[in-house]
């Protein structure tokens, strides 16, 4: 039998079971509870293997992980879809109200946070002995300063916290992301290439103004034309597919052309939510499509929550980076913090912000799947290691930490 077919079926099989595990015994939020179970079966299975060198059990499990290239499978495959059903359900109008403040805190956010990510982290690293260039430091500080929005839209969804809020945190996730990414990937050519001073302040600029408007104006062109393709017809399967080959099409197109990816779906996926949704749908068009992408959009997170608790299986951490790596976690909290007081802090005097603004956006900016493939993604050379525990380490607490204590935070600042 194909293995990739087998690969994709074992993964399946184990999801549903963990999820009607969780849903029967644990009554965890399933994503949170998923990558818990992964997790301890990934710690049990490498305990087996301690205690019982070469153990079948966990050389089958490690080829069905390792086979399953989850920084290929989720950049190239998943990310697509999750956020373009992401955007589907914000709500255009709020969003175009508070659109320069999203837009604001999603570049000025994750640029400051990715400067005080990268020098601290570095001089975190000198002080304890390990030698990590300020030029990688600061390829941390940019993969993972972005907050991860299927981590953050999935917390959102039972939030009892303000719609102004939940569009700010919603719309600042989805568009973070795809500055992340297009800034990860800039210093990341940079740095490989010979260091920051191969490139000038004015290129880098050029460059991620391509990659980020060209994208959402990609994303709005193809918007447009699904939208008025929906229009001509009343036929929910055909407009339904039209939908997902938008979610796809997009995707794929932006990439050969260069463009950002997440920027262009999440766009797309804006315009279809609402324009199309109000224009060009019948409401069992409505109820159809709604149906189709929530039911994608929770089951590719119920595997990926998963996957980041098996991934454990087939990292090999070095414990010699374990105390970086831990270290990593309070940096990555305080430049969020940092980084969103700032951007509240200059925008407040321009527009209002509901009450725990700061401290909700900053303890709810959880990091996932998406920092742990872009860490995934760096190439050979002696500091990915170190890098990559590091990320693991951050993506951990706060999806588990920061996600379970998240409703107690709302009760303590925005009640």
């Amino acid at each position: 039998m194909n293995s990739w077919f087998t690969t994709i079926a074992t993964l399946v099989t184990v999801t549903a079971l963990f999820a009607w595990v969780n849903a029967t015994v644990f009554k965890l939020p399933q994503t949170i509870g998923l990558l818990i179970m992964g997790l301890c079966a990934s710690f049990v299975l490498i305990g087996l293997e301690l205690l019982f060198p070469g153990s079948s059990y966990y050389r089958h499990l490690s080829q069905i992980v390792g086979e399953f290239d989850f920084s290929q499978t989720l950049m190239t495959s998943m990310l697509g879809f999750l956020l373009f059903a992401g955007a589907l359900h914000v709500d255009l109008g709020l969003l175009r109200s508070r659109g320069w403040v999203v837009g604001i805190m999603a570049t000025f956010g994750t640029m400051l946070s990715t400067l005080i990510v990268g020098s601290s982290f570095w001089l975190v690293a000198r002080a304890l002995g390990a030698a990590v260039p300020l030029t990688w430091a600061l390829v941390f500080g940019a993969l993972i300063s972005p907050t991860d929005p299927v981590a953050v839209l999935a917390t959102l969804k039972t939030a009892p916290v303000s719609q102004q809020l939940k569009t700010d945190m919603a719309g600042e996730s989805l568009f973070n992301d795809g500055v992340g990414v297009v800034l990860f990937t800039i210093l990341l050519a940079t740095v490989a290439a010979g260091g920051l001073g191969t490139i000038s302040p004015a290129e880098a600029v050029e460059l991620f103004c391509f990659e980020a408007v060209g994208g959402a104006l990609l994303g709005l062109v193809l918007g447009y034309i699904a939208y008025r393709a929906m229009r001509q017809i009343d036929d929910y399967v055909v407009e339904v597919l039209i939908s997902l080959a938008l979610a796809m099409g997009t995707y794929a197109l932006a990439g050969l052309l260069g463009l950002s990816g997440p920027i262009a779906v999440v766009v797309a996926g804006l315009l279809i939510g609402n324009t199309g949704v109000a224009h060009a749908m019948s409401t069992k068009t409505q109820e159809f499509l709604f149906a189709f992408w929530t039911l994608i959009d929770e089951m590719l997170n119920f595997v990926l929550f998963l996957f980041i608790g098996l991934e454990v299986v087939v990292l090999r951490f070095d414990f010699a980076f374990l105390p970086l790596a831990l270290g990593a976690i309070p940096i990555a909290i305080f430049a969020r913090l940092l980084s969103v007081s700032a951007a509240v802090g200059g925008l407040k005097w321009f527009a209002d912000f509901p009450r725990g603004t700061i401290p909700l956006l900053s303890w709810g900016g959880l990091r996932g799947g998406i920092s742990i493939a872009m860490a995934l993604s760096l190439p050979d050379m002696p500091y990915r290691s170190v890098l990559i525990a590091a990320t693991y380490c951050v993506a951990l607490f706060t999806i588990i930490v920061q996600g379970l204590t998240f409703p107690a935070f709302i009760k303590r600042f925005a009640a």
